[in-house]
């Protein structure tokens, strides 16, 4: 028998308990004159700004941020139509990165309840330095799971010898010719994760996040 190719697809799950948690709070004020505003805004912030830098003395908080300072002014409709005076807004975005889950348990039910501040979403994550380690794991977990399958389509078909032709992230081997075998190289697998970053829901039941990895390969057997 010539040789067969054989085309596999290699994918392989891990699920880990979050290291961190990273909680993004907006701390706003509004009223009719654009200095008091700033004012309040500024007297909003300034206990949370204080209460973390308290928590990270304490080792609860990793670390802690505030950016994005924002100020503007809209003139509002009245049902009739008509405009009504300036409204002026001041706003500043303050992430906390946190360690210690029972920490954050009190803390983001403290915090929420101050005036002018607003938890938004709590995202859920790994160490870089766990994540790194991870994603190698579970790419090399998608390779093997890909070479059992080619060897075993080529046991069923009487074959003996397998050898990998081609190797890389799903869709790429579709770019290429099929007719130029290359030497094997390292997969540069599609991660996916739960991290849901994006996601403005709070939730303090931290799910697993999940480190995916899927390949394509063709083997040569004979």
């Amino acid at each position: 028998m010539s040789d067969v190719t054989i085309s596999v697809r290699g994918q392989h799950e891990t699920r880990l308990q979050p290291e961190r948690a990273v909680a993004h709070l907006t701390i706003r004020a509004e009223g009719p004159e654009r200095g008091a505003v700033v004012q309040r805004m500024a007297a909003f912030t300034a206990p949370v700004r204080d209460d973390l830098i308290a928590r990270k003395e304490a080792g609860t908080v990793e670390e802690w941020t505030s950016q994005r300072v924002s100020v503007w002014s809209e003139r509002p409709w009245n049902p009739n139509g008509k405009r009504l005076a300036p409204v002026h807004y001041a706003s500043v975005a303050v992430t906390a990165t946190f360690t210690d889950f029972a920490a954050l348990s009190w803390w983001a039910t403290e915090v929420a309840e101050r005036e002018g501040v607003q938890l938004r979403w709590i995202d859920w994550q790994l160490t870089p330095e766990t994540r790194v380690a991870v994603e190698r794991d579970t790419a090399a977990e998608a390779v093997q799971v890909a070479v059992a399958r080619a060897t075993a389509y080529a046991s069923a078909l009487g074959l003996t010898t397998v050898s990998p032709a081609q190797i890389a992230d799903v869709g790429l081997l579709a770019q290429e010719s099929v007719t130029a075998l290359q030497a094997p190289r390292m997969a540069r697998a599609a991660y996916a994760t739960g991290d849901g970053a994006d996601a403005p829901t709070v939730s303090l039941q931290p799910e697993d996040i999940v480190v995916s990895a899927a390949v394509e390969a063709q083997f040569t057997a004979r």
